[in-house]
Protein backbone atom coordinates (compact mmCIF):
# COMPACT_ATOMS: atom_id res chain seq x y z
CA UNK A 1 0.00 0.00 0.00
CA UNK A 2 3.24 2.57 0.24
CA UNK A 3 4.55 1.78 -2.34
CA UNK A 4 3.65 5.10 -4.05
CA UNK A 5 5.89 7.10 -0.87
CA UNK A 6 9.06 4.26 -1.15
CA UNK A 7 11.11 6.89 -2.39
CA UNK A 8 10.35 9.59 -0.37
CA UNK A 9 10.01 7.65 2.77
CA UNK A 10 13.71 6.41 2.18
CA UNK A 11 15.15 9.83 2.16
CA UNK A 12 13.95 10.22 5.90
CA UNK A 13 15.44 9.15 9.18
CA UNK A 14 13.87 6.07 10.44
CA UNK A 15 15.40 7.06 14.11
CA UNK A 16 12.96 10.30 14.68
CA UNK A 17 9.43 11.73 13.59
CA UNK A 18 9.95 13.54 10.61
CA UNK A 19 10.07 17.62 11.59
CA UNK A 20 9.10 19.66 9.44
CA UNK A 21 12.31 21.05 8.90
CA UNK A 22 12.61 17.31 7.40
CA UNK A 23 9.34 18.05 5.12
CA UNK A 24 10.61 21.46 3.56
CA UNK A 25 13.92 19.22 2.93
CA UNK A 26 12.24 17.17 1.02
CA UNK A 27 11.08 19.75 -0.88
CA UNK A 28 14.32 21.70 -1.32
CA UNK A 29 15.49 17.84 -3.20
CA UNK A 30 12.92 18.34 -5.87
CA UNK A 31 13.33 20.33 -9.28
CA UNK A 32 12.00 22.07 -10.18
CA UNK A 33 10.71 23.48 -7.39
CA UNK A 34 7.05 22.16 -6.45
CA UNK A 35 4.50 25.43 -7.02
CA UNK A 36 0.85 25.97 -6.21
CA UNK A 37 -1.75 27.35 -8.35
CA UNK A 38 -1.29 30.64 -7.06
CA UNK A 39 2.25 30.94 -8.39
CA UNK A 40 4.39 30.59 -5.08
CA UNK A 41 7.11 27.89 -4.34
CA UNK A 42 5.66 25.11 -1.60
CA UNK A 43 6.74 24.75 2.01
CA UNK A 44 5.00 23.53 5.36
CA UNK A 45 4.46 25.40 8.06
CA UNK A 46 3.87 25.54 11.87
CA UNK A 47 -0.28 25.08 12.17
CA UNK A 48 -2.05 28.76 13.50
CA UNK A 49 -4.67 28.27 15.84
CA UNK A 50 -8.06 30.41 16.52
CA UNK A 51 -10.18 32.54 14.45
CA UNK A 52 -8.43 32.99 11.08
CA UNK A 53 -9.47 35.60 7.99
CA UNK A 54 -9.77 34.26 4.58
CA UNK A 55 -6.41 34.67 3.22
CA UNK A 56 -4.92 33.00 6.52
CA UNK A 57 -7.16 29.64 6.22
CA UNK A 58 -6.25 26.35 4.30
CA UNK A 59 -6.48 26.41 1.47
CA UNK A 60 -6.43 29.82 0.64
CA UNK A 61 -3.04 30.33 2.30
CA UNK A 62 -2.13 27.19 0.74
CA UNK A 63 -3.32 28.95 -2.61
CA UNK A 64 -1.71 32.10 -2.16
CA UNK A 65 0.94 31.81 -0.12
CA UNK A 66 2.14 28.20 -1.08
CA UNK A 67 2.16 27.45 2.77
CA UNK A 68 0.69 24.37 4.07
CA UNK A 69 0.01 24.22 7.56
CA UNK A 70 0.75 21.20 9.27
CA UNK A 71 1.24 19.80 12.62
CA UNK A 72 3.79 18.30 14.25
CA UNK A 73 4.38 15.06 15.48
CA UNK A 74 0.65 14.05 14.08
CA UNK A 75 0.92 11.01 11.37
CA UNK A 76 -2.12 12.34 9.30
CA UNK A 77 -0.12 15.68 8.29
CA UNK A 78 3.19 14.01 8.05
CA UNK A 79 1.20 11.88 5.39
CA UNK A 80 -0.64 15.13 3.95
CA UNK A 81 3.38 16.28 3.53
CA UNK A 82 4.94 13.01 1.62
CA UNK A 83 1.85 13.18 -0.43
CA UNK A 84 2.27 17.10 -1.77
CA UNK A 85 5.91 15.29 -2.64
CA UNK A 86 4.98 12.60 -4.31
CA UNK A 87 1.76 14.01 -6.17
CA UNK A 88 2.16 17.84 -6.39
CA UNK A 89 0.85 18.66 -9.36
CA UNK A 90 -2.32 16.63 -8.28
CA UNK A 91 -2.61 18.05 -4.78
CA UNK A 92 -1.77 21.85 -6.41
CA UNK A 93 -4.59 21.25 -9.02
CA UNK A 94 -6.78 19.90 -5.56
CA UNK A 95 -6.02 22.97 -3.85
CA UNK A 96 -6.80 25.44 -6.77
CA UNK A 97 -10.48 23.97 -7.21
CA UNK A 98 -10.72 24.22 -3.34
CA UNK A 99 -9.56 28.18 -3.27
CA UNK A 100 -11.88 28.59 -6.53
CA UNK A 101 -14.75 27.14 -5.08
CA UNK A 102 -14.72 29.62 -1.76
CA UNK A 103 -13.74 32.48 -3.71
CA UNK A 104 -16.91 31.72 -6.17
CA UNK A 105 -19.17 31.27 -3.00
CA UNK A 106 -17.56 32.86 0.35
CA UNK A 107 -20.65 31.38 2.25
CA UNK A 108 -20.44 27.65 0.84
CA UNK A 109 -18.58 26.44 4.54
CA UNK A 110 -21.86 27.80 6.69
CA UNK A 111 -22.95 25.48 8.79
CA UNK A 112 -20.31 22.81 7.74
CA UNK A 113 -21.51 22.13 4.35
CA UNK A 114 -18.68 22.36 2.03
CA UNK A 115 -20.70 21.98 -1.49
CA UNK A 116 -20.61 18.82 -3.74
CA UNK A 117 -17.42 20.35 -5.46
CA UNK A 118 -15.59 20.53 -2.04
CA UNK A 119 -16.80 17.47 -0.98
CA UNK A 120 -15.41 15.35 -3.71
CA UNK A 121 -12.04 16.97 -3.78
CA UNK A 122 -11.96 16.63 0.25
CA UNK A 123 -12.82 12.88 0.52
CA UNK A 124 -10.39 12.23 -2.85
CA UNK A 125 -7.75 14.05 -0.84
CA UNK A 126 -8.32 12.02 2.20
CA UNK A 127 -9.15 8.78 0.92
CA UNK A 128 -8.51 8.70 -2.34
CA UNK A 129 -6.97 5.38 -4.57
CA UNK A 130 -6.01 6.33 -8.08
CA UNK A 131 -7.00 3.34 -9.86
CA UNK A 132 -4.88 3.39 -13.32
CA UNK A 133 -6.32 0.35 -15.74
CA UNK A 134 -6.09 -0.47 -19.21
CA UNK A 135 -8.51 -2.42 -20.05
CA UNK A 136 -12.45 -1.51 -19.72
CA UNK A 137 -13.67 -4.83 -18.94
CA UNK A 138 -11.83 -4.72 -15.66
CA UNK A 139 -12.77 -1.26 -15.11
CA UNK A 140 -16.99 -2.55 -15.20
CA UNK A 141 -16.16 -5.32 -12.72
CA UNK A 142 -14.87 -2.61 -10.64
CA UNK A 143 -17.57 -0.33 -10.84
CA UNK A 144 -20.10 -2.81 -10.64
CA UNK A 145 -19.05 -4.20 -7.73
CA UNK A 146 -17.90 -7.94 -8.98
CA UNK A 147 -15.13 -8.18 -6.59
CA UNK A 148 -14.82 -12.02 -6.51
CA UNK A 149 -14.69 -12.03 -10.37
CA UNK A 150 -12.25 -8.83 -10.54
CA UNK A 151 -9.78 -9.76 -7.84
CA UNK A 152 -10.02 -13.49 -8.18
CA UNK A 153 -10.68 -14.72 -11.45
CA UNK A 154 -9.29 -12.28 -13.21
CA UNK A 155 -6.50 -11.90 -11.21
CA UNK A 156 -3.76 -11.96 -13.86
CA UNK A 157 -5.25 -9.73 -15.57
CA UNK A 158 -5.30 -7.24 -12.34
CA UNK A 159 -1.88 -7.81 -11.89
CA UNK A 160 -1.06 -7.02 -15.62
CA UNK A 161 -3.26 -3.75 -16.45
CA UNK A 162 -4.53 -2.25 -13.33
CA UNK A 163 -2.91 -0.44 -10.58
CA UNK A 164 -3.63 0.64 -7.11
CA UNK A 165 -2.06 4.06 -5.75
CA UNK A 166 -2.91 5.35 -2.54
CA UNK A 167 -3.65 9.08 -2.89
CA UNK A 168 -5.16 10.23 0.52
CA UNK A 169 -3.42 10.66 3.15
CA UNK A 170 -5.82 9.41 5.99
CA UNK A 171 -5.76 6.20 3.55
CA UNK A 172 -2.22 6.01 4.65
CA UNK A 173 -2.62 6.83 8.16
CA UNK A 174 -5.14 3.97 8.46
CA UNK A 175 -2.57 1.58 6.33
CA UNK A 176 -0.44 1.67 9.41
CA UNK A 177 -2.62 -0.89 10.77
CA UNK A 178 -5.05 -2.41 8.12
CA UNK A 179 -8.22 -3.63 9.40
CA UNK A 180 -11.22 -5.84 7.43
CA UNK A 181 -13.80 -2.92 5.97
CA UNK A 182 -10.94 -0.89 4.71
CA UNK A 183 -12.05 0.88 1.86
CA UNK A 184 -11.07 3.50 -0.34
CA UNK A 185 -12.48 6.14 -2.87
CA UNK A 186 -11.18 5.59 -6.55
CA UNK A 187 -10.55 7.29 -9.44
CA UNK A 188 -10.67 5.39 -12.23
CA UNK A 189 -7.64 6.46 -15.05
CA UNK A 190 -7.21 5.10 -18.07
CA UNK A 191 -3.68 4.47 -19.64
CA UNK A 192 -1.82 2.95 -22.22
CA UNK A 193 -0.80 -1.01 -21.64
CA UNK A 194 2.62 0.58 -22.14
CA UNK A 195 2.06 2.43 -18.90
CA UNK A 196 2.81 -1.00 -16.77
CA UNK A 197 5.85 -1.65 -18.29
CA UNK A 198 7.47 1.42 -17.22
CA UNK A 199 10.02 1.92 -14.29
CA UNK A 200 8.11 2.96 -10.64
CA UNK A 201 8.81 6.55 -10.76
CA UNK A 202 7.66 6.97 -14.51
CA UNK A 203 4.61 5.91 -13.94
CA UNK A 204 3.85 7.87 -10.58
CA UNK A 205 5.10 11.40 -12.49
CA UNK A 206 2.28 10.40 -15.57
CA UNK A 207 -0.17 9.68 -13.12
CA UNK A 208 0.32 12.61 -10.91
CA UNK A 209 -0.09 14.38 -14.92
CA UNK A 210 -3.56 12.56 -15.63
CA UNK A 211 -5.00 13.00 -12.15
CA UNK A 212 -4.09 16.38 -12.10
CA UNK A 213 -5.40 17.13 -15.45
CA UNK A 214 -9.08 15.30 -14.41
CA UNK A 215 -9.13 18.15 -11.51
CA UNK A 216 -8.37 21.05 -13.80
CA UNK A 217 -11.70 20.12 -16.03
CA UNK A 218 -14.37 22.70 -14.97
CA UNK A 219 -17.08 19.66 -15.63
CA UNK A 220 -14.97 17.13 -13.19
CA UNK A 221 -14.87 17.13 -9.63
CA UNK A 222 -19.02 17.86 -8.98
CA UNK A 223 -20.36 14.87 -7.19
CA UNK A 224 -18.96 12.08 -5.47
CA UNK A 225 -20.11 9.86 -7.31
CA UNK A 226 -17.53 10.31 -9.76
CA UNK A 227 -15.43 7.67 -6.95
CA UNK A 228 -15.87 4.21 -6.45
CA UNK A 229 -15.02 2.26 -3.45
CA UNK A 230 -12.45 -0.15 -3.74
CA UNK A 231 -12.46 -2.65 -0.75
CA UNK A 232 -8.38 -2.52 -0.13
CA UNK A 233 -7.59 -5.77 1.42
CA UNK A 234 -9.11 -7.18 -1.59
CA UNK A 235 -6.23 -6.13 -4.00
CA UNK A 236 -4.23 -9.05 -5.06
CA UNK A 237 -0.92 -9.67 -2.43
CA UNK A 238 -2.39 -6.65 -0.31
CA UNK A 239 -3.37 -8.91 2.42
CA UNK A 240 -1.91 -12.68 2.67
CA UNK A 241 -5.45 -13.70 3.33
CA UNK A 242 -6.64 -12.37 0.13
CA UNK A 243 -4.58 -15.40 -1.70
CA UNK A 244 -7.72 -17.70 -0.68
CA UNK A 245 -10.96 -17.97 -3.15
CA UNK A 246 -12.77 -17.72 0.02
CA UNK A 247 -11.84 -14.43 1.16
CA UNK A 248 -13.95 -12.79 -1.03
CA UNK A 249 -17.07 -14.79 -0.23
CA UNK A 250 -17.50 -11.97 2.93
CA UNK A 251 -20.15 -10.18 1.69
CA UNK A 252 -19.85 -7.45 4.48
CA UNK A 253 -16.67 -6.26 3.35
CA UNK A 254 -17.12 -7.55 -0.05
CA UNK A 255 -20.33 -5.40 -0.86
CA UNK A 256 -22.44 -6.23 -3.60
CA UNK A 257 -24.09 -2.89 -5.43
CA UNK A 258 -27.50 -1.94 -4.67
CA UNK A 259 -30.64 -3.17 -6.83
CA UNK A 260 -28.05 -6.22 -8.29
CA UNK A 261 -27.93 -9.45 -8.32
CA UNK A 262 -25.50 -11.82 -9.37
CA UNK A 263 -23.67 -15.05 -8.56
CA UNK A 264 -20.45 -14.58 -6.47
Amino acid sequence: MFAPLHPVLARLDSGNFPSLHDCNALLAEYEPPIMVGGGMPLRFVKQERGRLNFEAQYEPRCYLAGEVQTRENNWHDLFNALVWRTFPESKAAINARHYRALVNSPHADVGGRRGSERDMLTLFDESGVAVAYADDELAALLRGFRWKELFWQRREQVNAVMGFHLFGHGLYEKAMQPYPGMTGQGLLLKVEREFFAWPPEERQAHLDGVLANYFFVPGNCRSTRELAPVPLLGVPGWTAENGNSIYYDDTRYFRRKRGTVFAS
